[in-house]
């Protein structure tokens, strides 16, 4: 597949991470299998194509390496602990929105470069009638304009928490010194799970309580403050492995694997996270995830009056404050409810009439319905 590795090439030394590059690899297998199937060449394919594309993602399921077995009845039902839906094989909303960015960035890389469609099949939503880039002044570069026309709608979702009942739950399950150090971390800054993955040695301040991460957008170093619980978790855990060197990774698998040599330990992934996590759902009843904690984490912070939206910002490694704002600065439905409740109970003012009942109802039967003496 040259075009796509051209592509991803010219990805990567725009300063992309590794990882985006392995999103965008997938997403454009998923779209080679697609044009072959339907038999339409890759520089060929018109918006019909990708309109097809789009509309068979809705309806259609992700291919597994193997059947569902413990979660296939789980699939699509929402758990009664957590409140969250669980996962099933179907694509979401915001997969295909990405998609859709992934195939008009790859045709646009191949029209500027004069090797592909003279069109991207990937349109822009615009007014009917309306020219693009219309009333452009010469002088200034060419800016991309309107949304993508076959995007689908996503549905917003609150932030998922942990109250402090269930944290402590999740928390007394661990079953090693390791997991309680990397969640204590995880619910005391935010950090992305990638991000506390690759803590070494050198990345933490035992004297100031901080750990150094690399940010996963911007791969940018940020030192980010920690509870005094998750160091002494920390140093439990170091204490068990005998302490690493400096330049090591801190996260380790606790059972010893023979790799030919004799037994050695593997640094920890996040596929061993999300075992830890099944783990412990599993025996709880519960379906928390890694990102539930940041999510936990960012409410506490945006909740706490002596940090600014600005603060839980800089934590949070958002691009932009509006980000913060609207995921975080929203308020629990129960206590609207409770505090309008609240209110109207205060403008409660006694009738100046009395209400009087329509003829044609016993007397008796209406005290017995109201609980008291009928008008």
């Amino acid at each position: 597949m040259e075009p796509v590795a051209r592509f991803l090439r010219d990805f990567f030394a725009c300063g992309y991470g590794a990882l985006s590059v392995r999103s965008y690899a997938f997403d454009l297998l998923r779209w080679w299998r697609w044009l072959r199937v339907i038999g339409v060449e890759w520089d060929r394919a018109t918006s019909e194509d990708v309109k097809d594309f789009v509309l068979w993602l809705q309806q259609a399921a992700k291919p597994r390496l193997s059947p569902r077995t413990g979660s296939a009845f789980t699939a699509g039902t929402v758990n009664p602990v957590t409140r969250k839906a669980y996962l099933d094989d179907r694509y979401k909303p915001r997969t295909t929105r990405h998609s859709n960015a992934v195939l008009r960035s790859f045709y646009d890389f191949w029209i500027d470069s004069g090797g592909g469609p003279l069109v991207n099949p990937v349109p822009l939503q615009r007014a009917r009638g309306q020219r693009a880039n219309a009333h452009h002044n010469p002088l200034q570069p060419f800016r991309a304009e309107g949304r993508l026309r076959y995007n689908p709608k996503v549905p917003k979702t609150r932030p998922r928490a942990l109250p402090d009942e269930l944290w402590a739950e999740l928390f007394a399950a661990l079953g090693s010194h390791r997991d309680r150090a990397i969640l204590a971390i995880a619910v005391s800054n935010g950090a992305r799970a990638s991000e506390i993955l690759g803590i070494r040695g050198v990345d933490v301040d035992w004297g100031e309580q901080l750990v150094r991460v690399v940010r996963k957008g911007s791969r940018a170093q940020q030192w980010l403050p920690a509870s005094p619980e998750a160091f002494v978790w920390l140093r439990l855990y170091l204490a068990e492995v005998g302490g690493l060197d400096a330049q090591q990774t801190v996260w380790w698998t606790l059972r010893r694997r023979d790799r030919g040599e004799g037994l050695h330990r593997q640094p920890m992934n996040y596929e061993a996270l999300r075992a830890v996590f099944r783990r412990v759902n599993g025996l709880l009843g519960t379906n928390w995830s890694m990102h539930d904690l940041r999510h936990t984490c960012s409410l506490r912070m945006a909740r706490d009056e002596n940090l600014s939206l600005r603060d839980v910002q800089t934590i949070l490694d958002h691009k932009h404050l509006s980000t913060t704002a609207d995921l975080y600065m929203l308020e629990e439905e129960a206590d609207v409810v409770r505090r309008v409740a609240a209110h109207l109970e205060d403008r409660k003012v006694p009738p100046t009439v009395e209400p009087s009942m329509i003829g044609g109802y016993e007397a008796a039967d209406l005290e017995v319905l109201f609980g008291g003496r009928a008008a």
